[in-house]
């Protein structure tokens, strides 16, 4: 059994061990990343140790993702091959740029698609129409959009929104992984949405995000992002009297919709830890207004009406028999006009006019040119511009405020650099002052929605910001008693998420209830859309155990339950219920309730029971429940307990008291059906097959660069006269006609062959030219290798010459060394005078001494290197030597073009075997410890001596001059010492006699 010293130091390494583990695993995953998820972009931004926050760049190094997915199909399918059946995914500007060509499988601005079902949807058929290549159909079991692929067959299940957007997410998930660095891992995600997303569509973002593999910390509404990040590099005041909190306002107009957001900015003293007070500041949510139809690609449906109605009315369109319509079902013209009617918008925000160029559109021969001008794109959105005052008017009503209280009109979105837009907020903020970019109108969400991120992180310390988001749609709860609906409103609109509310029912037997959301329909018309649906599970067992147990009352029995925003999506939820009853406590005093009472301990003691103690007096008397007095002479003590207290202590007590029953529940969500357990793993295998399809497609794209790459090497390699002289004509030409076929192959039947051929193919030609390239190569490398190894092996005939000379010198030294020991062995005593005085034998150390010298004869040295070294090195330089000649013979025989008999790896081998033996007999020489300098020794044995006196025999002093080497240091110290004198002279020879004597 080992110590237990070493059990707790092997238990603390195990400990440390899994510490670090666990560090360096807390490290790798405390990556965040915020995303703002945009119709048209997409934009990400991280946060991780070494990386505070910043943009994730795509792979073409852009700051935003265009949010757009495509399916490029393949020319040739394998069927060897089940993963090559997958097209390959193409996302961002790569997507848009095959719009043109594949306008049934690239599929854009899905965001306004999210938790709507096909049947009588209104936003679906305008999608459809401005995207006439996709092919839309119902979900199975749910109706909600999807898309039929073109690259695939009819059977394959078609794309829901929902997978088609975790795609996206998985590649910006990709792009942060690679923006973070080598095996990174990111999960943690909060991501930015507008305030007016209802259930439908928030737990349609969740199903995509659990796609991508992302786990989501939170939702916030793009708002309260852009206010967070608005406050990040800004202190507001504290609020005091006559100080007021700032009011602004989040003007966000981005590619699908239109929210307006105002948001009280303010300074607060709390707790901090201990007893100081620390200030924080505050951002909250007060006020929300939207226009979900007000956008970017509002603006762009304007100018593509102009531009499909102008090209209709061309010559040679009429002359085809072409109108309106039939351009519009073109799936490739109308992508084509789409892309530069975007453009053209952007364009005329800094400029007056611009046009527009078209080859082959619609038909082959047929070509279009189009202009517009500042003024004319102003006149067709004419009929927008009531509309952008329209979210402005909705958040300020929420509030209860003026524009006059609000400090300024924050611009965000691209859609806001529309110089009519600016014209509009202007007039209705009265002053051109109030409408400010003070911040990043692109990037401003993204970063917000990143700061949260790291603030929900336990792995981050942020500056501390306390935000409050709005629920956006009003929430309560309905159930049904006796038959007839009833219906509480619980959260505002404005309700902070988060906000939990407790609500009493009069039902003792398990229900029912609903939650719902007040969702505007079209308008201001609202409907009452059920969330969640909450069914109890042991209310009737709880009341029953109430009434049997505690004796309630059935009228007294209340139940409830608390229900909040959740933090995590805001929607409402429940987070406990309760049965409960309030009863009256009825309890005799037991003894140790008696005992409490009788010392003054119980219920009935109190404070003003107690009397002063009186100063001065023998005895000290305390009126309670007793009088205690105590006696100085004989330290009794007696205790007299009061009989009415100990008779109180016998009364029953009564007191009112709640029993609780706590009650379970289960919740379902309601409204479209969610997606099952099989239906979400389906999608992921198939995200999974699609991941595989395009490594694959990676790795034979690298073949096939490879094998392109070699087939150009090849024309150098035959003009290289290296290469030349290391192989014949036969075999050059050989390599040309190869090498003229494989590139022939690759741009013809080969631009679609598999992996396994490409390599096949690489590895033939490799086949020709490895051969020769190694005869070049070790022609260039051999003399320099076979000159090293000549020199290795001189060097190490020069070391066999000198272990001969050494074993020689050391044989010689010992046969000396043993003839002059026996003489050298001679050991001469002397003694010193002696004198006769009264305290001689006190002396110790400071007396003379006798001093016996002997020379001592040095011990012959063990030889250096054994024979067995001299062996070694022989047979090893003979062996390479026999070995390099014979070699170096059958190479002269052999043409250049011929293979070598000498390889620069065996020349590397041999000088290896060589420099290993020399090596081993080095060492041995560095394992020798240093000789000792001092080649005699000095032996000293005390006796008694007379006394030091002034004069002292000469024979004494002869001795001493003699007896005591000068190289001695031991000797030199004791010749050095001063000789003590009178009473300490005394002393010191007493105590030097104690000391022998001990």
């Amino acid at each position: 059994m080992p110590p237990n010293g070493r059990r707790s130091s092997s238990a603390v390494i195990i400990l440390l061990s899994i510490l670090v583990h666990l560090l360096s695993t807390a490290s790798a995953a405390s990556a965040v990343l915020g995303i703002d998820l945009g119709t048209e972009y997409i934009k990400a931004a991280l946060v991780k140790p070494g990386i505070p926050l910043d943009i994730v760049l795509t792979k073409d190094s852009k700051r935003k993702e265009a949010a757009v997915i495509a399916f490029k199909p393949l020319r040739l399918q394998s069927s060897s091959s089940s993963s090559s059946t997958f097209p390959e995914r193409l996302y961002g500007g790569d997507a848009l740029a095959v719009s043109a060509r594949f306008p049934g499988d690239v599929y854009s601005n899905l965001k306004p698609l999210l938790g709507l079902t096909v049947a009588g949807n209104s936003a679906v058929t305008h999608f459809a129409s401005w995207h006439p290549g996709l092919k839309i159909v119902e979900s199975k079991d749910r109706g909600t959009v999807s898309f039929r692929s073109q690259s695939f067959e009819d059977t394959e299940e078609p794309f829901t929104v929902e997978e088609l957007l975790g795609m996206e997410l998985q590649n910006i998930r990709a792009n942060a992984e690679a923006f973070a660095g080598k095996d990174s891992h990111i999960r943690d995600v909060v991501i930015s949405i507008p305030v007016f997303y209802t259930a439908e569509e928030k737990r349609a973002i969740e199903a995509a995000a659990e796609l991508a593999g992302l786990r989501l910390l939170a939702l916030t509404s793009d708002g309260l992002s852009i206010g967070l990040n608005y406050a990040t590099s800004r202190t507001f005041p504290v609020v005091k009297e006559g100080v007021k909190p700032e009011y602004h306002l989040i003007y966000d107009m981005g590619a699908g919709s239109t929210t307006a957001t105002v948001l009280r900015f303010q300074g607060k003293n709390v707790k901090d830890v201990g007893k100081f007070n620390k200030t924080i500041q505050e951002v909250q949510v007060i006020g929300v207004g939207w226009d979900k139809s007000l956008g970017g690609d509002a603006f762009n449906a304007v100018i593509l009406e102009d531009m499909i109605s102008k090209f209709a009315e061309t010559p040679r369109l009429k002359t085809l028999g072409t109108n309106s319509t039939h351009i519009k079902q073109d799936g490739r013209t109308v992508a084509k006009l789409w892309k530069e009617a975007e453009r053209m918008r952007q364009v005329l925000s800094a400029n007056t006019e611009t046009s527009a160029s078209f080859e082959s559109l619609f038909e082959e021969d047929v070509n279009f040119k189009y202009k517009l001008s500042r003024t004319e794109f102003e006149r067709f959105a004419a009929r927008y511009k009531d509309q952008v005052r329209g979210p402005i008017t909705r958040a300020m009503a929420a509030t209860k405020l003026d524009l006059s209280d609000i400090e300024s009109i924050i611009l965000h979105g691209g859609a806001v650099r529309t110089p009519f837009v600016q014209k509009e907020l202007e007039s209705a903020a009265g002053s051109s002052e109030k409408v400010r970019t003070n911040v990043n109108s692109d990037e401003a969400a993204v970063f917000g929605a990143a700061f949260k991120a790291a603030g929900i992180s336990p792995s981050f310390r942020v500056k501390e910001i306390r935000a409050g988001d709005s629920a956006g749609h009003a929430a309560g709860v309905s159930w049904l008693v006796d038959g007839k609906e009833k219906q509480q409103k619980l959260f505002q609109p404005t309700s902070h998420v988060g906000a939990e509310k407790q609500v009493s029912f009069k039902v003792t037997q398990d229900f029912t209830f609903d939650l719902y959301q007040q969702v505007t329909i079209e308008g201001e018309a609202t409907k009452d859309v059920s969330v969640s649906k909450v069914q109890t599970q042991n209310l009737t067992a709880s009341v029953k155990d109430l009434i049997e147990k505690f004796g309630c009352a059935i009228a007294d029995i209340s139940t409830s339950f608390s229900i909040r925003l959740s933090p995590l999506d805001g929607l409402p939820e429940v987070t406990r219920g309760s049965v409960s009853c309030e009863v009256t406590d009825t309890k005799k005093g037991d003894f140790v309730d008696n005992v409490k009472g009788l010392f003054g301990f119980g219920s009935g003691s109190k404070k003003g029971d107690q009397e002063p103690l009186v100063d001065g007096s023998n005895t000290d008397t305390t009126s309670g429940i007793g009088a205690e007095t105590t006696s100085a002479a004989s330290g009794s003590v007696t205790l007299e307990p009061k009989p009415t207290d100990v008779k109180s202590s016998d009364k029953t007590k009564e007191k009112k008291k709640t029993e609780t029953i706590y009650v379970g529940f289960s919740t379902n969500g309601t409204g479209l059906p969610q997606i099952s357990s099989l239906e979400m793993q389906r999608m992921k295998d198939r995200m999974s097959s699609f991941d595989a399809s395009d490594r694959s497609r990676k790795l034979r794209e690298e073949a096939l660069n490879t094998l392109e790459g070699y087939t150009y090497k090849a024309r150098d390699l035959l003009g290289d006269d290296g290469f030349i002289a290391a192989s014949t004509e036969k075999q050059r030409s050989e390599i040309e006609e190869k090498f003229k076929a494989a590139g022939d192959w690759l741009y013809g039947d080969g631009a679609d062959a598999s992996r396994e051929e490409l390599k096949s193919r690489l590895k033939g030609l490799r086949d020709l030219v490895d051969p020769i390239s190694k005869r070049k190569e070790e022609a260039l490398k051999r003399p320099g290798d076979v000159k090293m190894l000549k020199e290795s092996l001189e060097q190490t005939k020069g070391l066999i010459m000198m272990v001969k000379e050494q074993s020689e010198k050391a044989e010689k030294a010992a046969v000396a060394s043993s003839s002059s020991a026996a003489a050298d062995a001679v050991l001469t005593p002397t003694t010193s005078s002696i004198v006769d005085d009264d305290f001689a034998g006190l002396e110790d150390d400071q007396s003379s001494t006798s001093i016996a010298s002997t020379s001592t004869t040095s011990i012959p040295e063990a030889p250096l290197y054994s024979p067995q070294d001299l062996a070694d090195l022989s047979r090893t330089h003979e062996s390479v030597q026999r070995w390099l000649d014979e070699k170096l013979i059958e190479q002269e025989k052999l043409s250049s073009f011929e293979d070598p008999v000498i390889l620069t790896s065996d020349l590397a081998t041999k000088s290896k075997e060589l420099n290993k033996v020399v090596m081993d007999v080095l060492q041995k020489k560095m394992q020798v410890p240093p000789k000792l300098k001092s080649s005699s020794k000095s032996k000293t044995s005390k006796t008694k001596s007379p006394k030091k006196s002034k004069t002292t025999s000469s024979s004494s002093s002869s001795i001493s001059s003699t007896s005591i080497p000068a190289t001695s240091p031991t000797a030199e110290s004791d010749v050095l010492e001063e000789v003590p004198s009178g009473k300490d002279q005394v002393e010191a020879e007493i105590k030097g006699e104690i000391k022998d004597e001990l």
